[in-house]
């Protein structure tokens, strides 16, 4: 699997950067 974002951890910051990149086209994986 290819992602273009790997978030670590959905807090506070996490979760939205998340959305965002997501939102922006990117293939996004969050590692908790």
């Amino acid at each position: 699997m290819a992602y273009d974002v790997i978030v670590l951890g959905s807090g506070p910051g996490g979760y939205p950067a998340a959305i965002r990149a997501s939102q922006l086209g990117k293939k996004v994986a969050i590692v908790e």
